[in-house]
C-alpha cells in the first residue's frame, strides 16, 4: 500500500490529506480562529458539582464551562484511593471535588454542539514514539503492536532508559505505534524530551492563576509528523515554504525518519487538486454515496448517533438475490469503512446492511469492515449482527466531524432537512387569520409571504380564501417577500 500526505497551508487555515493507493482517506482541518483544544492543558476552576450526574463543571476560560466525570479524576494525587469501597469503583465526585477548587485538567474532547469541552485529572503528553503519563507509574505498550518479542524489547527498552536517567523519568508511558524497530537513542531522546516539557509545564501549574492554558498542543502540520506518518508514508508535501521549513527543523530535532520524506511543493496548480481532494470533500459532505456496482448509503448523521443505511438500488447481480445483496454488502462495508475516516463520524454509527439470510455471509461482511478499519487512526468496536439486522458500532470521536467543521445547519429549516409544503404553510395562515379575527378589530387583512405561498393563495385555495373572507366578513391582501422563506408568513391588520 503506498501513502502520501498532502498539506495546506493559508494564513486562516491548514488541511491535511492522507492518500492510500492514490485516494483520499482522512482529513483533517484545523483554522487558526478555532484551533482545536484536545490535548491542551488547563488550570481550571470547578463551578458547579453535580452529584446526581458523578460529575462537576469547570472554567477553563472558554465560552461554554467543560464538563469532568468522576471516573476521569485521578484519585491518587488527591490521595483518596483509601475511600474507594470494595463495592464502588468510583468515589462520588463530592468527595473529589469542590466548587472552587483549583485544578489541572486536560482536554480530551472539543466542545462539540451545545456540549462543553470534556476533560480529565488524568494528564498525558504525546511525543513520535512515546505518550508520557506523570500521575501513572505504568508501562503499556499499542495494541497494534501485535510481535510479543517487539512487545518485550520496547518494555525493557523504556525501563532502562528510565533507570538511566533517574528520578526525573520517573512516570508511566504508553509505547506507540510509531515505536516498533525504535532504537535505544530515539527512545531516549522521546524520553529526555517528554521530561524537560513536564517540568517546564510544572512550573507554570505552580506560578498561573485559574483559569488559564497551561499547555498547547502543536499546530496540525507539526502533529501530523508527529502521528500520522507511518512507514507506508511514501512522501509528505507541504505547499508553504515558511511550514516546510518548520517541519523540517521539528523533523531534524525529534522524527529524523521523516525529513527524507519532505517535500516542498511550489507547484501553480493547488496542492489538493493532484489528487481532486476538492471534489472529493464537496463528496462527503453528501447524503448519498454512490457504490460502483451500482447500489449505494444514505449517511445520516445526528447528535446522538449517526445511521448509514445500505441500498443495492440499480444493481441487479448475475445470479440469484442472496449473491446480489452480499456483494453489494461487501462493497458497502468497504465504502463505510473509508466514509467514516474521510467524515470523521464519531460516536454511535448504527449500519443497517441488506437483510442477508446466510449467516456466513454476515461474517464475511463483519470481517471486511472489520479488516478495512485496521488503518483507521481512531479507535473502533462493532459488534455483531443484531436480531433486527442491524450492525452497531463505535468511533472514537475527539474532534468535530468533517460536516461540522464546514458546514452550519440550514437557516431555512434548521438542520431538519426538509421544509412545510406551501400547502402547510397556507392552512396555518388560515388559522392565524382566524385567531386574530377573534382577538382584535380590523378592516381588513394583509398577508406577506413567499412567492410559492402566495402563488398557492391565488390559485389551488382561492376558493377557501373567499370562503374564510366570507366567514370574518373581511377583505385578505397578499403581498409577496422575496426575502422570507417557505415558512415565513406575517398577517397585517389594515
Amino acid at each position: 500500500m503506498s501513502e502520501e500526505i498532502l498539506i495546506n497551508v493559508t494564513p486562516v487555515e491548514t488541511r491535511v490529506a492522507l492518500i492510500e493507493n492514490g485516494m483520499l482517506q482522512e482529513v483533517y482541518i484545523e483554522r487558526s480562529g478555532s484551533r482545536g483544544i484536545v490535548g491542551n492543558i488547563y488550570k481550571g476552576k470547578v463551578v458547579r458539582v453535580l452529584p446526581g450526574m458523578e460529575a462537576a463543571f469547570v472554567d477553563i476560560g472558554l465560552e461554554k464551562a467543560a464538563f469532568i466525570h468522576a471516573s476521569d479524576v485521578d484519585i491518587t494525587p488527591l490521595n483518596l484511593a483509601q475511600e474507594a469501597t470494595s463495592d464502588r469503583t468510583v468515589p462520588d465526585i463530592a468527595s473529589l471535588l469542590y466548587e472552587g477548587q483549583s485544578l489541572t485538567v486536560q482536554v480530551t474532547k472539543d466542545p462539540i454542539g451545545s456540549k462543553g469541552a470534556r476533560l480529565t485529572t488524568q494528564i498525558s503528553i504525546p511525543s513520535r514514539f512515546l505518550v508520557y503519563m506523570p500521575n501513572n507509574e505504568h508501562i503499556g505498550i499499542s495494541q497494534k503492536i501485535e510481535d510479543e518479542e517487539s512487545r518485550e524489547r520496547l518494555k525493557a527498552l523504556v525501563e532502562e532508559c528510565q533507570a538511566e536517567i533517574g528520578e526525573s523519568a520517573s512516570g508511566g508511558y504508553i509505547i506507540r505505534t510509531a515505536a516498533e524497530g525504535v532504537s535505544k537513542d530515539e527512545a531516549m531522546a522521546d524520553i529526555t524530551y517528554l521530561q524537560r516539557l513536564w517540568r517546564s509545564i510544572e512550573e507554570k501549574i505552580r506560578t498561573v492563576k485559574a483559569p488559564s492554558v497551561i499547555y498547547q498542543d502543536l499546530p496540525l502540520y507539526i502533529r501530523t509528523l508527529r502521528d500520522l506518518v507511518r512507514p507506508p508514508t511514501e512522501k509528505i508535501k507541504i505547499d508553504s515554504k515558511e511550514s516546510y521549513v518548520n517541519a523540517c527543523g521539528f523533523a531534524d530535532n525529534y522524527v529524523p525518519n521523516v525529513e527524507e520524506r519532505l517535500e516542498y511543493y511550489p507547484g501553480e496548480r493547488p496542492i489538493f487538486d493532484l489528487y481532486s481532494v476538492e471534489d472529493e470533500i464537496q463528496r462527503a459532505l453528501s447524503r448519498k454515496v454512490q457504490l460502483k456496482s451500482g447500489g449505494y448509503l444514505i449517511i445520516d448523521q445526528t447528535e446522538a448517533m449517526t445511521t448509514i443505511d445500505v441500498n443495492t438500488g440499480g444493481f441487479v447481480g448475475h445470479r440469484n438475490l442472496e449473491e446480489t445483496i452480499f456483494k453489494t454488502n461487501l462493497e458497502a462495508a468497504r465504502a463505510i469503512s473509508r466514509q467514516l475516516r474521510l467524515r470523521n463520524l464519531g460516536g454511535i454509527i448504527i449500519i443497517d446492511f441488506i437483510d442477508m439470510a446466510d449467516t456466513e455471509h454476515q461474517r464475511h461482511v463483519i470481517r471486511m469492515l472489520e479488516k478495512m478499519l485496521e488503518r483507521d487512526h481512531a479507535k473502533t468496536k462493532i459488534s455483531c449482527v443484531s436480531e433486527l439486522g442491524l450492525v452497531e458500532m463505535t468511533r472514537k470521536r475527539t474532534t468535530e466531524s468533517l460536516g461540522q467543521v464546514l458546514c452550519q445547519p440550514c437557516p431555512l429549516c434548521d438542520g431538519r432537512g426538509f421544509l412545510k409544503t406551501p400547502e402547510t404553510i397556507c392552512y396555518e395562515i388560515f388559522r392565524e387569520i382566524l385567531r386574530v379575527n377573534r382577538a382584535y378589530e380590523a378592516n381588513n387583512y394583509l398577508v406577506m409571504a413567499s412567492q410559492s405561498v402566495i402563488d398557492r393563495l391565488l390559485d389551488e385555495e382561492s376558493d377557501n380564501v373567499a370562503d374564510l373572507e366570507t366567514f370574518i366578513d373581511k377583505n385578505i391582501k397578499f403581498q409577496v417577500e422575496v426575502m422570507y422563506s417557505q415558512e415565513q408568513y406575517d398577517v397585517v391588520l389594515l
